[in-house]
């Protein structure tokens, strides 16, 4: 049944759109099956995501057709398609009235990426208007907040260097804290990595008074203020709130330099705007575990990492993990700084939309994955300013010395980077950047040809 008639309307103006306000805009990749016009299987798809049925009902009204999702734009040759969503389709809190991302999803992507008519689709961008950015929480807590316990000034306070505790599944309670004290010597910020939480080898209540013992140490010996990451990952929101609450009650006056650790794309939208909500005096860390099954560049389906970072923006997650830009190991590309700056910023351009984000908090990129001293100076270089945190695991443990001297060569190389000074000089006055070069001699020699020389290394 061709239904571009109701649900398609090309003569609609994607800036009228946007100055009137009342429409969600959706950018997809869509490609139709063989022997499907390109125009009837848009239609179709924005029927399913709103009104319509695969065939006349007698409940349909006027009421209902002025709420149709329309397809205003397409590109057969470029696969772009875009709908315009009236903001009165999506579902709405009944103790609040706010909107919920999960409605978003459920109309945005639903059924339609599985109709019989439809190859692929995945969205790339989306737009929504200044009410809709009000009926949603935004994080609580941002950057400027660990800056201000890290006693830095609150704006441009610049690079924090974290780390994550490994090997991946973790360590048994007094090793696990034993790491987490040797990085905090040099360093500022630790993170669980995602599959750690309450493992039967090493269980909260055993783990935790000890980590929270390292970080006084470390704040006794050095000075400084130390953050920590704890995931409370759950299946059950009940059963999160019970780790987050003995985290904060095991931290006791420490509990304002804890994160909340949240695996946010397997955890669902549910699981994070829980976290947001019962705890908004925390940090909310979104972690990504699983992204990559519908992020992926080579995933034709579901939707974009940066489609899933601004949508934790409004989720109201402080921090998200936003990949190294090709830098480190994860698949990445430079120009993926576009989610960092769509994140951060007041207002920013994405692939698609221009969004503006009217004074909501800002969302901090983390950033991790393969990241070492010696890659920094150039993400840096990239992103354009070094506001972010970096989660370096075998960069810090990899160092040659120790973990706090692999801290240390994370903080310099930003340092350097900051100071416009080219890093084979900087290493010469550094001694823990420049150990960094015997540490990691496979990067040293890719990125800086001729180290061992410069800097009178052995071979």
């Amino acid at each position: 049944m061709d239904q571009s008639n109701r649900y398609a309307d090309l003569s609609l103006k994607e800036e009228d759109l946007i100055k009137n306000g009342q429409h969600i805009l959706v950018a997809y990749k869509m490609k139709p099956k063989a022997g499907h016009g390109y125009l009837e299987a848009a239609a179709h798809f924005a029927a399913e995501s709103s009104t319509g049925t695969n065939v006349e009902v007698s409940t349909t009204d006027d009421f209902t057709r002025g709420v149709d999702a329309l397809v205003y734009y397409i590109d057969e040759a470029t696969e772009d398609m875009r709908i315009a969503y009236p903001v009165e389709l999506f579902d709405r809190n009944i103790t609040d009235g706010r909107m919920m991302l999960v409605s978003f999803l459920t109309l945005a992507i639903g059924n339609n990426q599985g109709m019989g008519d439809i190859e692929h689709a995945k969205i790339h961008d989306f737009y929504v208007p200044e009410r809709v950015i009000q009926l949603f929480d935004g994080p609580a807590k941002d950057i400027s907040d660990l800056w201000r316990i890290l006693g830095r000034p609150v704006k441009d306070g610049g690079y924090i260097a974290g780390t994550i505790i490994k090997p991946k599944l973790g360590l048994r309670p007094e090793p696990f804290a034993h790491a987490a004290y040797q990085f905090w010597l040099g360093g500022d910020f630790i993170k669980n990595d995602e599959p750690q939480g309450n493992q039967v080898f090493c269980p909260m209540k055993k783990v935790l008074p000890l980590v929270a013992d390292a970080m006084k140490r470390a704040q006794d010996e050095t000075g400084q203020a130390k953050l920590f990451s704890a995931n409370i990952t759950a299946d059950d929101h009940y059963e999160m709130c019970a780790r987050a609450d003995y985290v904060l009650e095991t931290f006791g006056p420490d509990a304002d330099k804890v994160a909340f650790l949240v695996d946010g794309y397997v955890g669902g939208p549910g699981m994070v705007t829980t976290a947001r909500r019962q705890y908004p005096n925390q940090y909310l860390h979104y972690h990504r575990a699983g992204h990559g099954a519908v992020t992926s560049p080579s995933a034709k389906r579901g939707y974009t990492a940066f489609v899933l970072a601004k949508m934790s923006r409004l989720q109201g997650a402080s921090g998200i993990h936003v990949g190294t830009m090709g830098f480190g190991k994860m698949e990445g590309e430079n120009d993926d700084k576009i989610i960092a700056y769509m994140i951060e910023r007041d207002e920013a351009q994405g692939p698609v939309y221009l969004q503006k984000w009217y004074g909501m908090k800002p969302t901090t990129p983390i950033i991790s994955g393969g990241m070492n001293a010696l890659r920094l100076p150039a993400f840096f270089e990239n992103l354009g300013h070094g506001n972010v945190i970096n989660t370096a695991g075998g960069g810090a443990y990899g160092h040659i010395d120790s973990p706090a001297a692999g801290a240390i060569s994370l903080r310099q190389s930003y340092e350097c980077w900051k100071a416009g000074i080219d890093p084979i000089e900087y290493a010469k006055e550094h001694k823990e950047f420049a150990r960094a070069f015997e540490s990691f001699p496979g990067d040293a020699d890719l990125i800086y040809p001729g180290w061992r020389e410069k800097l009178g290394a052995h071979k």
